[in-house]
């Protein structure tokens, strides 16, 4: 079937709906996909031929158009090239080769499918052209020669290929795909069949363009113009302005200059920054004093002249005084502590050092801000901290260039001035969770400030001088390494930080925080008083964390509520104990109902790692008749199911061994294994032990002995590998009061990072294979 210049094809293709963009045949383009339909439409196309639909939608906002939402007409293109790029969207080239109008669309394994007509053109001879055609033709090339001498955009090159086009169709595609035409206009152009007709329709949009260009060309002379009428008068009123001060007739007074004069002559500069102060006051005595300049000048010499240069605070050299306060501030936290020590240590004997760059990686409530200050006290330096927490803004970190309109230095610089000395302990807190956008990367510009190697000569875009920063001691902290940059945290010291163990958080609320919130709530000990066995049941019953942090909240909701109680009923002292702890912290939280005390049959306890410290997962599995299916539900991650896969083979390949009453399970017999709390995401490979014994202990109908918690990833060959985040996971254990522990043979090594006291109430089993695992957990 024909119809005009084409004749018709009825085709089936993947479609992707362009967003503000229009491909003509003829045409190569790339472009960026990035929505799930698209993706997998552009890789079913190239599982196939490479064809794929390209319609353009009307509404670029819309994130899943309908069939009506999209313009018929569209091109069939061929896929050159894809480039996959680091955000997970895929970069495409290709080539549009004819027309193709949109039936139907539906919707398959997840991408679009499109019925529709596909368009070829009829080959024409040159020499049968119709004179209107060849008319036609030359009015279009006139166009575009006039549209190229308004439009810088276009160049003139793009003449000279459009006149060797011959075929009249490809003309107007080609010409078409060159200027800037809203999607209406696109879509005329595209829609026409007929050859004359579209090229009368190009030659009338062609017009309206050049029309425009005709009077935007006006408007910038105009403009132009008035600028340079501008410029004039001001500089003659400058010339004016000088002329008045020659004769003693102008209003400038110069008392500020003579004062700056004063401040930078006593001021303690290197000679670089004093050369750019004496320069900078000598330009602003050169301007007029109502001038814009001399408000930018003078914010620039009160920065140059509040910044510490020369001055130092004298370290604390007592090692021993340094690390009583630090013990007295803190329980725990020695690799800290030691790592604070060693630098004092040193700096004591070579009396000059570059400061330490210490990056504090653990979960929340661990003290890593509130140490930063003390170690600031215990060697006696001014502290200055950073919130790091969702800047996004390169100028956050290294400022303004001066010729902005209220320019100002980074806050790197605002700091410095604040701490008044060059070598105080500065804090970069939360620097996981930078940012970055259009403005830049905050990150980059700090590998600057953080590089011993470069920072000696740190330069802010407002101050435009090198400032030293390597006497700074820079102290960062994070909850996890895995956002920040490779090449920043190469320039860090890592001390990961554990949570605390129950007997730590004891000691901790009973020597700090209990004093602490008792005197911020205006009472004494006399007043109120919490036996031990009351911090025990908030630590075990109300808090479950690796930080103090929820347990110093509880402790000041009890101490508010006893206060209440003194100030109503006139009762002193309160004293808190087992048998009113409810009345004054709530009813309990937590439980071990989690765990099951008794054996059963497919339930085993993991263990897992989390950026807020570790946690026990209880695994389930279960079996039904069906016809051999897999099922994981708990939102588990892509490694968490190859995990249970590999399970699974192993299970299949020894069977026999593992006395499973149906060998051929496979067929006949579905397993669904489910983690709880499928609200929260779950992934990695440690569970792959766990999830074996849980599959194993249903289908042979073993139970799985109570007590034990196990972490490690497993083989297809059933050994048992080594895993990560060992002492979290551990903690974790501790404090669900589980005390067998079954740990890859690899990991015994970790077991100095865990606490004596731990250690010596705990059961651990190192393992290298499954079936060892099996003997431990699984009853005869």
């Amino acid at each position: 079937m024909t119809k005009g210049n084409y004749k018709e094809v009825p085709v089936k293709l993947p479609l992707i709906a362009l967003r503000g963009l229009w491909i003509f045949p003829h045409m190569v383009i790339h472009f960026d996909v990035g929505r799930e339909k698209s993706v997998k439409a552009l890789e079913q196309a190239m599982l196939n031929d490479s064809k794929v639909l390209l319609c353009s939608q009307k509404d670029m906002k819309i994130e899943n158009p309908t069939e009506d939402e999209i313009y018929s007409m569209g091109t069939i293109a061929v896929i050159k090239q894809t480039l996959k790029l680091p955000n997970g969207s895929s970069r495409v080239l290709v080539e549009g080769i004819q027309r193709a109008k949109l039936l139907q669309m539906t919707e398959e394994d997840g991408y679009i499918q499109a019925d529709a007509i596909q368009y070829e053109p009829a080959q024409e001879q040159p020499g049968q052209l119709s004179e209107e055609l060849r008319a036609a033709m030359r009015l279009v090339l006139d166009d575009i020669r006039e549209y190229t001498n308004y439009s810088p955009q276009l160049p003139q090159e793009v003449l000279l290929s459009l006149v060797d086009i011959e075929d009249p169709g490809r003309l107007a595609d080609v010409a078409a795909s060159y200027i800037q035409l809203k999607l209406s206009d696109h879509y005329i152009i595209l829609s026409e069949l007929d050859y004359y007709l579209r090229l009368e329709k190009l030659h009338g949009i062609l017009r309206e363009e050049i029309e425009l260009l005709k009077i935007e060309e006006r408007i910038n002379n105009k403009v132009k113009k008035q600028l340079d009428k501008v410029q004039r008068d001001y500089y003659l009123k400058e010339q004016l302005n000088v002329i008045k001060n020659e004769l003693g007739e102008g209003d400038y007074s110069d008392d500020f200059i003579e004062e700056y004069a004063d401040r930078i002559e006593k001021a303690k500069f290197p000679k670089h920054v004093r050369d750019a102060a004496e320069k900078e006051l000598q330009r602003m005595s050169q301007v007029p004093s109502s001038s814009p300049e001399v408000n930018v000048s003078r914010t620039y010499l009160d920065y140059l002249l509040d910044l510490p240069w020369k001055r130092t605070t004298r370290d604390v050299l007592d090692i021993k005084k340094s690390r009583a306060r630090l013990d007295a501030d803190h329980y725990g936290l020695e690799d800290v502590k030691e790592r604070v020590l060693e630098f004092l240590a040193v700096l004591k004997m070579r009396k000059t050092m570059t400061g330490p760059i210490l990056c504090l990686v653990g979960p929340p409530g661990v003290g890593k801000t509130s140490i930063a200050k003390s170690i600031a006290a215990s060697i006696g330096r001014k502290f200055v901290s950073m919130r790091l927490g969702g800047v996004r803004d390169e100028a956050e970190i290294r400022g303004h260039r001066k010729t902005y309109i209220a320019a100002m230095p980074g806050r790197i610089i605002s700091l410095m001035i604040k701490a008044e000395t060059v070598n105080p302990v500065f804090l970069l807190d939360e620097i996981d969770k930078l940012s970055s956008d259009f403005r830049g990367d905050p990150a980059s510009a700090l590998l600057e400030v953080l590089d011993p190697a470069q920072n000696d000569e740190f330069t802010d875009h407002f101050l435009e001088l090198p400032y030293d920063l390597s006497k700074v001691m820079f102290i960062t902290t994070a909850n996890s390494t895995s956002t920040i940059p490779p090449a920043l945290l190469d320039r860090m010291e890592v001390i990961r930080i554990s949570g605390y163990t129950s007997p730590e958080k004891f000691q901790i609320a009973k020597n700090y925080l209990v004093e602490k919130q008792i005197k911020d709530h205006g009472v004494s000990g006399e007043h109120v008083q919490l036996t031990d066995e009351v911090l025990f049941s908030l630590i075990h019953n109300y808090t479950r964390e690796s930080g103090v942090r929820e347990l110093d909240r509880m402790i000041a909701r009890v101490v508010r509520k006893a206060v209440k109680k003194i100030v109503e009923e006139g009762v002193s002292p309160v004293v808190i104990d087992l048998n009113n702890l409810k009345e004054y912290a709530g009813r309990i939280k937590y439980t071990d109902d989690l765990l099951d005390r008794d054996s059963t049959i497919g339930v085993v306890t993991g263990l897992a790692w989390t950026e807020v410290g570790g946690e026990i997962l209880q695994i389930e599995a279960n079996t039904m008749p069906g016809a051999g299916k897999i099922q994981l539900t708990g939102q588990l991650g892509d490694v968490m199911k190859e995990s249970a896969m590999a399970a699974l083979s192993y299970i299949r390949s020894n069977s026999e061994e593992l006395k499973v009453q149906n060998r051929e399970f496979y067929k006949d017999t579905d397993i669904h294994i489910h983690i709880p709390e499928g609200a929260i995401p779950k992934d990695g490979p440690s569970a792959g032990i766990t999830m074996a014994t849980a599959m194993i202990s249903v289908l042979s109908g073993r139970e799985v002995k109570p007590g034990y918690a196990m972490t490690g990833e497993m083989t297809l060959r059933g050994r048992v590998l080594p895993i990560g985040g060992v002492k979290e996971k551990v903690l974790a254990a501790n404090r669900y009061d589980i005390k067998n522990i079954i740990l890859p043979k690899e990991n015994e090594r970790d077991m100095e990072d865990i606490p004596e006291e731990i250690r010596n109430t705990m059961e651990f089993y190192y393992v290298s294979h499954i079936q060892e695992v099996l003997e431990l957990v699984l009853e005869k």
